[in-house]
């Protein structure tokens, strides 16, 4: 499977994976080792850097193995999802990542549905680009606001399955089909993930199958019963989901169609 590039990056694994609600740091590391992923999205904000035993996120993550995807969640305003990715930006450069010029852009509408504000998301993305970093912005399923936040100049455009933290999975297929036609419209390469709502390796494959370049998932393995056989499971879904996507899917019919013919099939009746 060729590398996926997004702005300066060429990466590997398909397969984004969060670091938020695992139920401790450890697990989380089996978790990520499991996935293959290669990128690991954080969330700057200070609370959710550190534990409750005041232990800081970044130490539990090798720097030399994964590159972080700093993240703007619990952001409400373009504004604060500014100001968040450039305290982000700050903290990777002391961290010498290579990640700290880019972010995972969320504003978000409220904190019931956690749908993302077409508005803000807009704004936000516009300003971050004028400050140089690579954005990767999370939205709807809704193809002209994707195609909008391209044109703001997002270098991914990340098309939410279905709400944060769901498990519901893709629920509007012909949606995020229509994302991926408008966004790939002239540019094949132009890389589009499915962000949010994944519950198992299935919604992964369903994703992948339609076309989309890579899968951004956290809770679906942070709050499966085993995480680290989940991670895993993820990490084969990516895979199979490419390749069924590229092989090309037979064509769905109303009718059954036999896989051996009748045609030139030789009767035989017995005592004749």
């Amino acid at each position: 499977m060729p590398p996926l590039r997004i702005g300066k990056f060429d990466l590997r694994s398909r397969l984004f994976v969060g670091t938020g609600k695992y139920a401790g740091y450890e697990i989380m590391q089996q978790a990520l080792e499991a996935s293959g992923c290669q990128v690991v999205t954080v969330a700057v904000r200070r609370e959710r850097l550190i534990d409750q035993q005041g232990r800081s996120i970044l130490d539990f993550i090798d720097l030399s193995k994964y590159v972080i995807l700093p993240n703007t969640a619990g952001c409400f305003s373009a504004e604060d999802a500014v100001r968040v990715a450039l305290l982000g930006r700050d903290l990777l450069e002391k961290q010498a990542n290579p990640g700290a010029n880019w972010v995972k852009l969320e504003v978000l509408g409220d904190k019931k549905t956690l749908l993302p504000d077409p508005v803000g998301s807009l704004e936000a993305t516009r300003q971050l680009v004028k400050e140089g970093f690579t954005v990767l912005c999370y939205t709807s399923d809704d193809p002209i606001a994707a195609r909008r936040i391209k044109e703001a100049g997002a270098a991914s455009v990340m098309p939410a399955g279905s709400p944060i933290g769901s498990g519901q999975g893709v629920l509007n297929p012909l949606n995020i089909s229509l994302c991926l036609e408008t966004l790939k419209q002239g540019d094949a390469s132009y890389p589009v993930i499915v962000d949010a709502g994944v519950g198992t390796a299935s919604d992964v494959t369903v994703a992948m199958e339609l076309g989309a370049d890579g899968v951004l998932l956290n809770t679906g393995v942070a709050h499966a019963k085993d995480p680290v056989k989940m991670a895993a499971a993820m990490r084969q879904a990516i895979d199979a989901g490419r390749l069924a996507y590229e092989a090309g899917r037979i064509a769905k019919k109303r009718y059954a169609t036999a896989s051996s013919p009748f045609d030139g099939v030789i009767s035989y009746i017995p005592g004749e």
